[in-house]
């Protein structure tokens, strides 16, 4: 039963993302004509791909089903306990902390950002079933600091977690700053949340931070939306940011297939100093390819940005796709290598781990490996040779 269960978690994830569903909703509130990616009905990607319907879904569930058992390591899953006091008590540093795929803690400017916030342990709108959270949480969200932004770059299960946001909405201090593509406003706006700041691709807003306004951009992605199994799909718009602060330029690029996309973003905003990329739930590549790129993708990606530094993000937690929760250590050190690309250049953080980007925030980027803070604990694996 055991593997009945695991299974069946994989397809309500595989269900709920589904999309390309018919639908009679009334048309899309935000439409602009001037603009290619919207439609009358929702938003598509900006350049042609390869789009997958019913008839291969359930030729992958067939093949997942009837296929061999994927055996998961998680002993290679590197964990460390976070620095809390130190995290706490930041404010001048800019740092970089994995909470665990793609939620990320970042300080910058003296404020506190998490990026696509799942705290839940499971990514699926039942708490019996769905994907579940194979490494532990590193810390709890009333552990952290008071969060101040929250970016959201899509409205998948596994980057937009319903009781987070209640959690997030609740939290001592007052509620954060939702920063969020277009549509993603409405279902916040459902759920009681009323800061929020809704942007289109190549808009921005700004912040204060304490050297200065914090400008936060929405850029393109090839992906998709989606929240139910019919009649929302494509709804919301999706995304990443780029966060500009003190002459210094951060990306956290969300959820995405390979496209044109990176050139793009590169032209506009190279160099970046530093990338969150995906670099997991690529497989099988036959049908992931358009949607999820795998680890040697997110190298050309980090090539096509101008990225001098990036970490990979939306592996090791959640089991959603073919490959071993393991397999992006081995398949990112491969594509570096393949590259001609450093280590330190591309690296993947233990969950939990906070490294402070910049030796002195007030001078360029350093193209040294950046400072970790946070240093394993007894008992817990480090870091696997390559990672």
């Amino acid at each position: 039963m055991p593997k009945l269960t695991s299974r069946s978690s994989c397809l309500l994830a595989s269900l709920l993302s589904l999309g390309g569903c018919a639908s009679q909703a009334p048309a899309n509130p935000d439409y602009d004509p001037s603009k290619p990616h919207h439609t009358l009905q929702g938003f598509r990607n900006n350049y042609a791909h390869e789009q997958k319907g019913a008839a291969d879904f359930w030729r992958w569930q067939w093949q997942r089903w009837t296929g061999p058992r994927i055996e998961h390591d998680l002993s290679q899953i590197p964990r460390v306990q976070p620095d809390l006091a130190y995290l706490a008590a930041n404010r001048q540093h800019t740092t970089v902390t994995w909470i665990g795929h793609a939620t990320v803690l970042l300080q910058i400017g003296g404020l506190n950002i998490l990026t696509d916030p799942v705290f839940s342990e499971r990514a699926s709108p039942l708490s019996f079933i769905g994907p579940p959270r194979r490494v532990p949480l590193p810390a709890t969200l009333s552990q952290l600091p008071r969060i101040d932004v929250v970016l959201i770059s899509h409205n998948h299960y596994d980057h937009l977690d319903q009781a987070t946001i209640a959690a997030l909405k609740q939290q001592a201090g007052g509620p954060p700053q939702f920063i969020v593509p277009l549509g993603i406003d409405r279902w916040l706006a459902n759920e009681g949340v009323q800061h929020v700041q809704k942007l289109d691709w190549w808009q921005q807003t700004s912040l204060p931070g304490m050297a200065g306004p914090l400008a936060i951009h929405l850029v393109p992605a090839q992906h998709w939306s989606k929240r139910s199994l019919f009649g929302d799909g494509n709804r919301s718009l999706w995304g990443g940011f780029v966060l500009e602060y003190a002459g210094r330029r951060l990306w956290f690029a969300g959820d995405t297939g390979y496209s044109r996309d990176f050139h793009d973003i590169g032209r506009r905003f190279a160099p970046i100093d530093f990338a969150m990329i995906p670099v997991g739930a690529y497989a099988p590549r036959w049908f992931m390819r358009a949607q999820h790129i795998n680890p040697a993708e997110a190298v050309q990606i980090h090539r096509d940005v101008g990225a001098r530094q990036s970490m990979g993000i939306h592996w090791g937690t959640f089991v959603l796709t073919d490959e071993a929760l393991e397999q992006p250590i081995h398949d990112l050190h491969a594509a570096r290598q393949q590259a001609g690309l450093p280590d330190s250049a591309f690296s993947l953080f233990a969950i939990g781990e906070t490294r402070r980007l910049f030796a002195d925030d007030a001078a360029a980027a350093s193209p040294a490996r950046p400072h970790e803070v946070s240093q394993p604990a007894p008992g817990l694996a480090a870091a696997p040779n390559g990672a």
